[in-house]
């Protein structure tokens, strides 16, 4: 019977679905999480492995020549040595396009946070600070209003789109940079050289992938060419931003705030200087955590699972 071992499961199944569907196709093992020591252990003579976040090295490879499939239970893969698994004949699949609608929710939803602070306003009436209040209202921050502002939008894919469409429904003119302009974007918004959507943008919203070209994209010479007081997101990947330099933009004013669900180490680490950055707004990683989205995850992981023992394997990453 074909082993299956899944390294991570407890952020993509905390207990509110089911891994049947994986336990059907054979021998399952479900682990929370799995130390870094503890790998290969736990892979042993496995033929399917799913890791979340948990690294899949060169040598946890040559520990264990039983492996068959790596699946990532993500879309991002480079947690697994992809190419050392080429060379060993191993496919390595992912599972895109679950999380579309929850991540450009998650990105807008933390814009709106920005700009009408509802959780700030509600923690202070409860406080009883409106009861206290000589007037009828009050307000602690400046409450901005999106209609007829820019959006600037880089990484057009599914997600960059979806936000857009949402964007544009808030009244925002939409702006884009995507290294590959397709038909379907150019009906959401306009595609535009970098310069020019960080010059124009209100808002700069991250969408794109990280790869080397893309490490640090946001950083001091780029922030430099953004608008005064201009907002930034990113719940994309946390390495696209240099975060010092965003802490310095935002603590001088340069930048109006910030809205960030991933940062460049994970969990945050204390002296992240972002956790004391002026009008930073951080959200542990949860864009992608809707029980739907997390269950077209699941059922896509199965299907991953599924197809290569019919011998079609899909979503294959490295070739």
């Amino acid at each position: 019977m074909t082993k299956i071992v899944v390294l991570d499961g407890y952020t993509e199944n905390p207990g509110d679905l089911s891994w049947a569907g994986l336990g059907a196709l054979g021998e399952l093992q479900v682990y929370d999480r799995t130390p870094p020591e503890l790998v290969a252990l736990r892979i042993g003579d496995a033929d399917i492995v799913y890791t979340n976040k948990t690294p899949i090295t060169r040598s946890v490879l040559g520990s264990c020549p039983s492996i068959r499939m790596i699946s990532v239970l993500a879309t991002g893969y480079n947690i697994v040595d992809c190419q050392a698994c080429r060379e060993r004949g191993i496919p390595v699949t992912n599972v895109p396009s679950y999380g579309t609608a929850a991540v450009a929710q998650a990105a807008i939803a933390m814009l709106l946070e920005i700009c009408n602070r509802v959780g700030h306003h509600d923690q202070a009436v409860h406080a009883g600070r409106w009861a206290q209040s000589p007037d009828w209202c009050f307000w602690d921050y400046p409450l901005i209003e999106l209609a007829g502002k820019t959006m600037g939008i880089i990484g057009f894919g599914r997600i960059g789109q979806a936000t857009g469409r949402i964007a544009r429904s808030l009244g925002m003119e939409v702006l884009a940079y995507d290294r590959f302009p397709t038909e379907a974007g150019r009906a959401t918004g306009a595609y535009v050289d970098l310069d020019t959507l960080l010059a124009s943008a209100h808002v700069v919203s991250l969408h794109c992938p990280l790869f080397p070209d893309t490490e640090g994209l946001i950083n001091r010479e780029t922030i430099g060419k953004m608008r005064d007081g201009a907002i930034l997101l990113n719940n994309s990947r946390g390495p696209l931003v240099v975060e010092a330099d965003l802490a310095e933009a935002l603590n001088s004013g340069k930048l109006y705030a910030a809205a960030l669900d991933v940062v460049s180490l994970e969990p945050i680490q204390p002296d992240n200087p972002l956790l004391k950055a002026r009008n930073c707004i951080i959200t542990p990683h949860i864009s992608w955590a809707s029980r739907e989205s997390r269950q077209r995850l699941m059922d896509i992981a199965v299907e991953n699972c599924a197809a290569f023992l019919r011998g079609q394997p899909q979503n294959v990453v490295n070739g």
